[in-house]
């Protein structure tokens, strides 16, 4: 299944996609995807829904991140070694784990803001992993068990704030709208092998990153059985798995940073695409 959330911002609503892309409208059965409508029972009991007989949602409605209500959002770092290699940074022989601050989270197309005096705003396409159960101290071999879906997300990043500022890196990765979620949250039954999964990004048509979650250092199962050892895996939590090679900070001779007026257009193979337009926030503004 693909589940989405549409409507205005703060009051979305959940959908399904239906066999033709259109989206359905589910709230007369779950009030919301988040944690409540991850477990397996529930997903099962969607799945036998007949879509057919559900409201269509009107074409360009806006969509929502795809997971409502996340309580934590965990990041991992320099999961792919020629990221690393780009970055300067040794490659980890644990997984670095950061948190992103759930403010940051917004829908797949919503603008990306820049913070005013920002001048190192980067992109970086990722593989992200929604909690369905509960994961505390499991076993790599049980861990995908505890998986919902599965989504693309743009780890958006201020890389100033993130290496140059002092502390650690959630200064350069919690920025409001740094974390756009979606399209859709697909179910894990519909991707058997979250290890071979083409990611890419553009940024106005230039294709900077083309990669794949095979490449990862830390395969998915890894990194939830990983990060349960250190804090409780709760239904609707995000692990954000790491980006590929292509960063603009990785860019040779120079780096290249976005810019207000350029559009970021990223996708991962059977979870959809984002489409992002970068603006220049203001102090007084609300994202």
């Amino acid at each position: 299944m693909k589940l989405v959330r549409f409507g205005a911002r703060g009051q979305e609503r959940p959908g399904i996609v239906d066999t033709l892309g259109r989206i359905r409208d589910l709230s007369g059965h779950v009030a919301d995807v988040s944690a409540g409508a991850l477990s397996d029972a529930t997903l099962r009991a969607l799945a036998a829904l007949d879509i057919d007989t559900l409201p269509l949602v009107p074409e360009g409605t806006r969509l929502g991140p795809c997971v409502g209500r996340v309580g934590k959002m965990i990041c991992v770092g320099l999961n792919y070694s020629d990221h690393a290699a780009e970055s300067n940074m040794p490659v980890p022989t644990e997984p670095v784990l950061f948190m992103k601050a759930t403010s940051a989270i917004v829908g797949p197309d919503d603008d990306v803001h820049i913070p005013p005096g920002a001048e190192k705003v980067d992109w970086e396409v990722e593989l992200g992993v929604v909690i369905g159960r509960e994961a505390r101290y499991v076993s790599r071999e049980r861990a995908l068990e505890h998986v919902a879906g599965y989504c693309v997300v743009n780890d958006v990043s201020e890389r100033a704030y993130q290496l140059e500022r002092g502390g650690q890196w959630d200064k350069g990765k919690g920025c409001d709208t740094f974390g756009p979620l979606g399209p859709w949250l697909v179910t894990r039954d519909e991707v058997p092998d979250p290890q071979a999964l083409r990611l890419w990004l553009d940024v106005d048509g230039h294709r900077y990153q083309d990669g794949n979650t095979r490449t990862m250092i830390f395969d998915v199962a890894t990194l939830v059985a990983y990060i349960s050892r250190f804090m409780s895996l709760q239904p609707g939590d995000v692990i954000s798995t790491g980006t590929p090679p292509g960063v603009g900070m990785g860019r040779k001779p120079e780096p290249v940073y976005l810019r207000a007026g350029q559009t970021m257009r990223l996708g991962i193979d059977g979870l959809g695409e984002q489409r992002q337009r970068v603006v220049a926030a203001t102090t007084a503004e609300a994202p």
